[in-house]
């Protein structure tokens, strides 16, 4: 695969989740699009990020900047393919690579094994693969790929 990768994610948990990925990114042209935190910035010095607007949950205005940001951001970077774990800032991303024609991948955290996320749902109809960590997050997410957890 050539081209930048976009890498989607809230701190914590969800960010965690994408560097244990490192393998596979690591030799990669890749954008991270993460909120400014202390978390972020230690996990990722060095990295290219750009940062996108927080807090996600419930926050109308900040899911409409996120929307522009992930306009711009995607329509500038023309990247191969659009990363996340979630959370919230995944959504305007997907909607947005969706509509220019850019793959993605939805990997469901590994901590919901009884019941998708709502960024899980919310990605959904956007996201060309879904990743499963879990044999019981297949039950709701029939159509995904178990690749057993990450971390």
């Amino acid at each position: 695969m050539t081209g930048c990768v976009l890498m989607v994610s809230s701190q914590g948990g969800h960010l965690a989740q994408l560097l244990a990925l490192r393998s596979w990114w690591g030799e990669r042209d890749r954008l991270w699009v993460c909120p400014d935190t202390a978390d972020v910035a230690d996990r990722l010095c060095g990295e290219r990020v750009v940062h996108s607007h927080a807090p996600t949950t419930r926050n109308l205005p900040n899911l409409l900047r996120n929307a522009v940001l992930g306009a711009r951001v995607l329509w500038r970077e023309r990247p191969c393919l659009v990363v996340s774990a979630g959370a919230g800032v995944a959504v305007p991303f997907f909607a947005v690579a969706w509509l220019l024609r850019i793959p993605t991948v939805f990997i469901e955290v590994y901590d919901r094994v009884d019941t998708p996320t709502m960024t899980g749902r919310l990605c959904g109809p956007f996201t060309t693969r879904r990743i499963v960590q879990w044999d019981s997050q297949l039950a709701f997410y029939p159509d995904a790929r178990l690749v057993g957890p990450l971390l």
